[in-house]
């Protein structure tokens, strides 16, 4: 092939380097998105962590109580 059929006429710049860096583009926006997905992730991860805590005393002490009624 002649370098007039690979490279672009206005910028200068090879199909196929051109080709490769718009498939690199899209994997960039693809990787942005899934970030913004797991942005704060650590945060809520933190937060569900104690509320799980707090939740797991309040049933301990449920369960003590009933157990002390029950022995009464």
């Amino acid at each position: 092939m002649s370098r007039d059929d690979t490279v672009c006429k206005y910028c200068g710049v090879s199909y196929l380097i051109l080709h490769e860096f718009k498939l690199m583009e899209d994997k960039v926006k693809a990787m942005e998105k899934e970030m913004k997905f797991y942005e704060g992730s650590v945060e809520r991860e933190k937060r569900l962590q104690a509320q799980l805590q707090c939740l797991s005393q309040d049933f301990e002490q449920c369960t003590a109580d009933s157990e002390s009624k029950t022995e009464r």
